[in-house]
């Protein structure tokens, strides 16, 4: 069965043996409905703590549900093991529905065994996991333990399987984009009067769009990882681009400016509570760049800004999604060099009219009509007063076809080694060996100072904490509180760097020359007390270590290579003890 999603013809791999278990269309129907089901709750966690995919699970017996749960963010409870535990005994036999193949980055494969133990009997799975390294493992794993799995579009085929499997590409739609095209899902946002202006000649624009279309817009804005503006809108409107949505997710700001003609005072220039990255051309005034830095802005310089090299460098960051809020000229080229995947078009009832009013969309080169570009997938939604219109601008790229594992490749050329390679990258938790970020979801127990322990959700949960540890300040003990009861290891690091930013008073004098030997005593930790992760490190015995945050150049290894990498030294130090090898301390 072939179909199309958005454009793009997804033909899925031959099935030889047909399975005629559920053959009718009332199962298939009932199928359905579950696997939409766990899309639907899939998505409850876009818009809280980003990066991460969406995982749903549905545990049911026939039509009904009896347990459920959904990942909240990397690095907390799995949604197969919450769904587990709401069913209880009821999962022994049950079938267990999934938007997606669960993706075990850390070896441990929580989210596999869960169903096992549990006694489920069959998985439903709507689309196989789309990052290479672990697309089949756990249907192999499953279907190894006698679970019979199902995969939509392969296994279970039919109009309403097929709306289904739709429902499971749009929910991780950020996701599928960055693995298939190494650059970020993004979106085009933009408010626009009937007769198509963003502003009025004079430049005024406050408000085109309704309060009810705004709220909308802070919605979107906080289920992304980055907003993308360029100077002249700082210039114009001096915007916030905050997410005020509720959620404990808010977007990195992103300034696009060749000159950095750009005033010295703005909202942007305010990272309090929000970071805010400035990207120019390098060399670009020079003295400006040290005051942005001064005010604990980032700057990056390009050789040639483009919209291009922005969009890889999010890439680079790990962003799954970003969003345009620019005016027509950035827009045209974001679109033009194909940027922008989706458009979000807020048309208000208004006309303002004028000759030399700014248009959404800048000067595209084309001429006939003919050559205008289609939305795809075109829907319509009234909000207040205005009517909101999204599309597709590329559809979601095919993933279908599997590509032969290392295994059967070197079974069919002997001669071909493909981890040749003497350096170990790793940053996201996605990555083959994202287990050794400070952010994977590795609960340790640390001595409290009292003789007894305290357990803390991660590494990252125990680092942020400790720039407070120590202080006798009521202020400061809460500040820990604060970041120990996290829901994930992104939130703690976010909630860390913003109360470090409002109370430096409050971090400990010695933090400077005690952080690497906080992080080392975690590490160590880590990779004591989880056996596979001991085995995964040692594993890389000879291999250099690079932990390959672009932007972090202390712990990371920089964009370039100019970072210190201190993460990917400690854990080689932690190698070289574990092998009872003699190394060079680096902690304090």
């Amino acid at each position: 069965m072939a179909f199309s999603l958005m454009g793009a013809a997804f033909q899925p791999p031959i099935v030889c043996n047909i399975k005629n278990n559920y053959n009718n269309n009332n199962s298939y129907s009932l199928e359905a409905n579950h696997i939409r089901r766990a899309a639907e709750i899939a998505d409850k966690s876009a818009g809280f703590t980003s990066p991460h995919p969406n995982f749903g699970c549905v545990i049911a017996k026939g039509v009904n549900i009896v347990g459920e749960g959904f990942l909240y963010a990397q690095g907390t409870k799995c949604a197969e093991l919450q769904a587990v535990e709401a069913a209880r005994e009821l999962s022994n036999g049950a079938t267990a529905y999934l938007n997606m193949e669960p993706g075990d980055c850390h070896g441990d494969q929580t989210a596999v065994s869960a169903l096992i133990k549990a006694g489920i009997s069959r998985v439903v799975l709507g689309i196989r996991h789309p990052l290479k390294h672990l697309r089949g493992n756990a249907i192999r794993s499953l279907r190894s333990e006698g679970v019979q799995v199902d995969v939509l579009g392969e296994d279970l085929q039919s109009q309403s399987i097929e709306e289904a499997l739709k429902s499971c590409f749009l929910v991780n739609a950020p996701l599928l984009y960055r693995a298939a095209s190494r650059v970020p899902f993004s979106v085009l946002k933009y408010a626009m009067t009937l007769d198509g202006k963003i502003a009025a000649s004079s430049g005024h624009a406050w408000w085109i769009s309704s309060k009810e279309s705004r709220h909308r817009v802070f919605e979107i804005r906080g289920r992304c990882d980055a907003i993308i503006v360029g100077g002249n809108t700082v210039r114009r409107d001096d915007p916030k681009l905050t997410a005020r949505h509720g959620g404990g997710h808010t977007p990195v700001r992103i300034v696009m400016s060749q000159t950095l003609n750009l005033p010295e005072v703005a909202n942007l220039w305010d990272v309090s509570e929000v970071r805010t990255i400035v990207t120019t051309q390098r060399g670009a005034r020079k003295s400006f760049q040290k005051l942005l830095a001064s005010k604990g802005v980032e700057v990056v310089e390009f050789d040639i800004l483009n919209t291009r090299s922005v969009m890889e460098y999010c890439y680079d960051r790990g962003y799954l999604s970003v969003l345009w809020e620019c005016g027509g000229t950035l827009a045209a080229s974001a679109i033009s060099s194909g940027c922008v995947h989706k458009v979000y078009a807020f048309v208000a009832p208004k006309i303002i009219g004028g000759k030399n009013a700014p248009t959404p969309v800048g000067e595209l080169g084309m001429v006939e009509m003919s050559q205008a570009l289609n939305l795809i997938d075109v829907s319509f939604e009234q909000i207040g007063p205005d009517m909101l219109v999204t599309g597709f601008l590329q559809p979601i790229p095919d993933l279908t076809p599997v590509i032969p594992s290392i295994d059967e490749t070197s079974a069919i050329d002997p001669s071909l080694t493909p981890y040749e390679a003497s350096i170990k990258f790793f940053y996201k938790t996605w990555d083959p060996y994202g287990a050794f970020s400070n952010f994977s979801a590795h609960p340790l127990q640390m001595p409290d100072g009292n003789g007894g322990y305290l357990t803390w959700p991660s590494v990252e949960h125990y680092y942020q904490a400790h720039k407070f540890a120590g202080v006798d300040e009521p202020v400061a003990k809460d500040c820990v509180e604060q970041i120990k009861s996290a829901k994930s290891p992104e939130e703690a690091a976010r909630i860390g760097r913003v109360l470090q930013r409002k109370h430096p008073n409050l971090v400990r004098s010695d933090w400077d020359t005690a952080k690497i030997e906080v992080m080392y005593r975690a590490l160590k930790c880590k990779f004591s007390i989880y056996p596979h992760l001991n085995s995964m490190l040692l594993s890389t015995e000879g291999s250099v270590l690079v932990e390959a945050s672009p932007h972090d150049l202390f712990w990371g290894g920089g964009r370039e290579g100019e970072g210190l990498n201190y993460l990917g030294r400690l854990l080689m130090q932690l190698r070289s003890e574990f092998l009872g090898e003699p190394s060079t301390s680096i902690s304090q």
